[in-house]
């Protein structure tokens, strides 16, 4: 046992020694490669941490700690009823414009809380993806069409991949089932609408202090963003308010202990997966490790730049690539937007650029689907939250049914998007 241990930790060194021994520094693509994931975990250093992960860190804590386990067992439990469960699960993605990343301590504190797996994956997936302003700014900037069909697909894909990790796990979910059983309900320190103003500011803080500027100033929007300052500080101050006056001082310090867990464990495994995100990948208009002219061969409309690239024009695998094409780019980009890191509202942009580029509707579709849902930070911190088995699952899901909707979106209405 000591010689398997001694040699795997030899190994190691051996791995550590040749990679920085043949480490391509001085290598134009490598080196910015090295300057993107460095650029990119600083934006999200300065542009996403402090007003989106703290209080997503914050929520995650108080949702620990204040939540009324009860509660928690009613609507989102294992036993829970399920129309009720997925309806409430699948809701909270019009109130929460959060990103696959700033979801993970809300998923982890309701799946911590008993919550039943389907309906806590439900959750996991409507958050990011049902987003109102998200859809909204998709429609306007992408045509009323691609709009519409995100909006439809994301809302039924939370039900469905709820249902289907439901029944993936369902033996773990009966004996999760069976202990809430027996489980009495604890009694509530105090009154729900107490509870609730201390959620409602925190929440709302989280969502104003995080609202994006449309593409249009004026109407409804434009006007909440002129005063999402003013919004936030409110919000802030209700929580603050309601926490002085109804929460007793240990339950603070409890609070702030369980937010502190859940960022010691996302955090550092959330930066690891942006500096990789940014090492292979880059930022919008900024090439990595990967040339972004690759992506547009394998997501374009017609699959002669990659016949081109690949050699096989004019050879005998033409006609299979002619005819697995319009499958094989909503794959590569539901692929793609599960490591892809997208914060809220920028895969509109990001997607503008690709399709300015060529990209078709089908696989733009598999990428607005299966992208702000899933991405390479997410997929580590879930690993620790849920286990191996459970993060493959879920992830797969996403990617299989954001190809299939591409597809069938792109067979039904072909074409570029305008």
């Amino acid at each position: 046992m000591e010689w398997k241990k001694e040699g795997k930790a030899f190994a190691a060194l051996v791995l550590a020694f040749l990679a920085c021994f043949f480490l391509p520094s001085g290598e134009p693509r490598f080196d910015r490669a090295v300057d993107e994931s460095l650029a990119l975990v600083r934006w999200y250093a300065r542009e996403h941490v402090l007003l989106c992960l703290v209080p997503a860190f914050l929520i995650a804590g108080a949702i620990g700690v204040f939540v009324r386990q009860a509660s928690v067992m009613k609507y989102l439990g294992a036993r829970a009823n399920k129309v009720l469960a997925y309806g409430v699960a699948s809701v909270s993605g019009t109130i929460l414009a959060v990103c696959s990343c700033t979801v993970l301590p809300l998923f982890a504190g309701i799946w911590r809380m008993g919550a039943g797996l389907g309906p806590a994956c439900a959750f996991l997936y409507s958050g990011p993806a049902i987003n109102v302003l998200a859809i909204i700014l998709t429609a306007r900037v992408l045509g009323m069409e691609l709009g519409i069909a995100r909006a439809v697909g994301a809302i039924g894909f939370s039900f469905i991949i709820g249902l289907a990790m439901h029944f993936l796990f369902r033996k773990e979910e009966l004996t999760k089932a069976e202990a809430q059983a027996g489980e009495p309900p604890p009694s509530a320190p105090r009154a729900l609408w107490k509870d609730s103003l201390f959620f409602a500011g925190l929440v709302g803080f989280l969502v104003f202090a995080n609202f994006a500027k449309p593409a249009e100033g004026g109407g409804l929007w434009g006007g909440l963003f002129a005063v999402k300052w003013p919004l936030a500080g409110a919000s802030a101050l209700l929580a603050v308010v309601a926490l002085f006056a109804w929460f007793a001082r240990s339950e603070a310090g409890d609070w702030l202990d369980a937010s502190w867990g859940f960022a010691k464990q996302i955090l550092p495994l959330l930066f690891f997966g942006v500096l990789a995100a940014g090492f292979l990948l880059g930022r919008p208009g900024h090439e990595a490790l990967i040339p972004g002219r690759w992506v547009e061969a394998l997501v374009g409309e017609r699959p002669e730049a990659c016949l081109s690239m690949t050699g096989l024009a004019g050879g005998a695998l033409e006609p299979f690539v002619r005819a697995i094409w319009p499958l094989w780019t909503c794959l590569f980009a539901s692929l793609f937007g599960a490591v892809m890191y997208f914060a809220t509202l920028t895969e509109v942009p990001i997607l503008q650029g690709l399709i300015g580029s060529g990209m078709g509707k089908g696989p733009a579709l598999s990428l607005l689907l299966a992208g702000p849902a899933v991405s390479l930070p997410s997929i580590l911190v879930l690993r620790g939250i849920m286990g191996m088995k459970k993060t493959l699952a879920f992830v797969s899901l996403v990617v299989v049914l954001s190809t299939a909707a591409g597809w069938i979106y792109g067979s039904l209405f072909g074409g570029t998007t305008p």
